[in-house]
């Protein structure tokens, strides 16, 4: 099979309409193809652990079909009907594939990131009015256990919680320990509790006990922040999940490959982009340990783990490129044959330093969970732009648009303005589940709106230059915060940077920059923000203040979260403000109508009038704790 290697290749794509393509209906039909043409082959391989000889577990394509079958089976007796919700909250395994897939067949599926709180958890639940929840059993070092108890006891629709419990993929005499160190949860729930595998292994594995109809339907929700943190709930019909499996299985995989994915399977990259391409090509997925890039020992091993499972693609984003650069490569990775990374931009020097250890280059894409992931990619064997994001991908149309009074108006070629996106994976005018976020979100009626700034270059490559809503606005004036972070990262102490806006009484904000250093080594606040004056041309840009932290807070895909940044700025300038006032940031608060607002103390002397002059001037909502 070829690669997706020029514009050409798209073109041959599309000369065949996508209503045309001999696609399945369903997720379950998509599943059962690949079992009836690559049975024995494997499908899903994990290890809990991060030592390249551990205990391993593998499913051939016809073992995954009949868990898939199982699963689904047990969700509908559990009342999980065609518009019901079946949530999980899991780290990496193969029941989190298993869940995935059954609950997309029985109803709808609902991933949550288990590095969430309690209580966003229990909101989420609510959200998509879930009636079971698959979770962990209590095991050691983790306390997705606890978190999943105490959020459906804020959840009163979970009806059932389907408890995995990770102890199957351990050897003796580990397995034989975890007993006696499980974590005692507290439950003040009153859902029912059961085993997942006992319970599904009570359900045929041979043929669905219901009609799988072949309507496309919304089939999963998938949350994302957004910029204040803020979980929102993204509607993905099956033929948007499918139709991103048809582009990996199409372009880029077959059933030959093995896909390295250490990224959450609660996160659309690897749900769709890569699990869903496996399901259309007969490719293999491997998950090494739960907890992925974070898992321990994993940077360590990865080089090994790579030539344990002979890899051919590597998934990943650059905070995990740039900790894998501190490691030697020692083992033989010559199965690779490309990376592919996402998430955010690539610095160019990281691309170079991995091709240069490696002999592998990386392709770099761009998706979105609100258009069920995928919008470009770089071409895996052909010209690579880095720093861009590639080609639009088949049936995938990018406009670049401004908006002015009267409408939206088409940029010309290389103009900036922001990225719109149609194509079987936007689901039109119901993006996410509260309709008021819907409003506004589609120009043309058709075009998702992402949010993002870039353009189109002359030879139809993406590139994106900021997020609408990062702009730090000085005094009305646009500032991108990739300039100052693409100044600080050309210093060669610095890992990574995010820049954001802090609270100004003055100017309304005013850029400032929080920094993470490259291991073992230095630098003072002094020297980086003199490398930023020589390096930013635009002296509104130069920030304010630059903070060195020893890791930046990052989403589980290793995105800088600026939400946290912000939050950080908010306390230090609110706090410099009220000093000798009686009052203190306590916390900076989530509003879902506000954004982020201070929560301010009343400490023994305050004065509530000075506090209050002295806030007045900033446009940052505040209240008292």
């Amino acid at each position: 099979m070829a690669l997706f290697s020029s514009i050409e290749d798209r073109a041959r794509v599309e000369s065949e309409p996508y209503a045309a393509r001999d696609v399945p209906a369903t997720i379950y039909q998509a599943v059962t193809r690949t079992q009836e043409r690559f049975g024995s082959r494997p499908a899903v391989s994990f290890q809990l652990l991060s030592d390249p000889h551990s205990r391993s577990c593998t499913l051939t394509w016809t073992e995954l079909h009949e868990r898939v079958t199982e699963a689904a089976n047990l969700f509908r007796d559990l009342g999980v009907g065609p518009g019901d919700c079946v949530a999980y909250l899991l780290p990496n395994c193969p029941e989190a594939v298993i869940t995935l897939l059954g609950g997309a067949t029985a109803g709808i599926v609902n991933p949550i990131n288990p590095l969430l709180e309690a209580e966003h958890i229990a909101g989420i639940l609510r959200e998509t009015r879930a009636k079971v929840l698959v979770t962990l059993k209590a095991f050691p070092k983790t306390d997705v256990a606890q978190k999943a108890a105490d959020a459906v006891a804020l959840a009163p629709n979970v009806k059932t919680i389907l408890q995995v419990d990770l102890n199957r993929y351990l050897a003796p005499p580990k397995r034989w320990l975890v007993p006696l160190l499980r974590p005692r949860i507290k439950a003040a729930h009153k859902a029912r509790v059961m085993d997942f595998e006992g319970a599904v292994a009570r359900h045929r594995h041979d043929a669905l006990s219901f009609e799988d109809r072949p309507e496309d339907r919304v089939a999963a929700y998938f949350h994302t922040g957004g910029t204040t943190g803020t979980p929102k709930l993204a509607q993905h019909k099956a033929s948007g999940m499918i139709y991103n499996g048809f582009l990996g299985g199409t372009l880029l995989f077959d059933e030959t490959d093995v896909l390295m994915c250490p990224l959450p399977m609660f996160h659309v990259f690897a749900a769709y982009p890569i699990l869903m391409s496996c399901v259309h090509s007969g490719g293999h997925l491997v998950m090494p340990t739960p907890a992925g890039y974070r898992g321990d020992g994993v940077f360590d091993n990865f080089w090994k783990l790579i030539e344990r499972w002979r890899g051919t693609f590597l998934i990943t984003v650059p905070t995990a490129i740039a900790a894998l650069m501190q490691r030697p490569v020692d083992a033989d990775v010559s199965s690779l044959r490309s990376a592919i990374s996402g998430s955010a931009p690539l610095p160019i020097e990281l691309y170079n330093r991995f091709k240069a250890a490696t002999g592998v280059e990386i392709a770099e894409g761009y998706g979105l969970t609100e258009a069920t992931c995928l919008v470009s990619c770089n071409p895996v064997d052909g010209l690579k732009k880095v720093g861009s994001v590639g080609i639009p991908l088949p049936y995938t149309e990018v406009r670049i648009l401004r908006r002015t009074p009267d409408g939206f108006h088409q940029c010309a070629t290389d103009e900036i303005g922001e990225i719109c996106v149609s194509n079987p994976g936007v689901f039109e005018g119901s993006t996410y589940t509260e309709t008021d976020q819907n409003r506004d979100l589609f120009a043309d009626g058709r075009f998702l709106r992402t949010g993002d700034l870039g353009r189109l270059d002359p030879d139809g490559y993406l590139w994106i230059t900021g997020r609408a809503k990062d702009l730090i606005i000085r005094g009305g004036h646009n500032i991108d915060p990739a300039v100052i972070e693409e100044a600080l990262a050309s210093h060669p102490a610095v890992a990574f940077a995010g820049a954001i806006g802090q609270p100004d009484a003055f100017a309304g904000e005013l850029p400032c920059a929080y920094v993470e250093l490259v291991g073992g080594a230095t630098v003072s606040q002094d020297d980086l923000l003199e490398h930023a004056r020589a390096h930013i041309a635009e002296r509104a840009a130069v920030p304010k203040h630059i903070e060195i932290m020893s890791e930046l807070p990052k989403t589980a895909v290793g995105k800088v979260f600026k939400p946290e940044l912000r939050k950080m700025a908010i306390k230090r300038v609110y706090d410099a403000a009220l000093e000798g006032s009686g009052s203190h940031v306590v916390e900076v608060a989530d509003d879902k109508k506000r954004g982020l607002v201070a929560k301010l103390s009343r400490d023994p002397g305050c004065d509530e009038a000075a506090v209050k002059q002295r806030l007045g001037s900033f446009t940052r909502p505040w209240d008292w704790s």
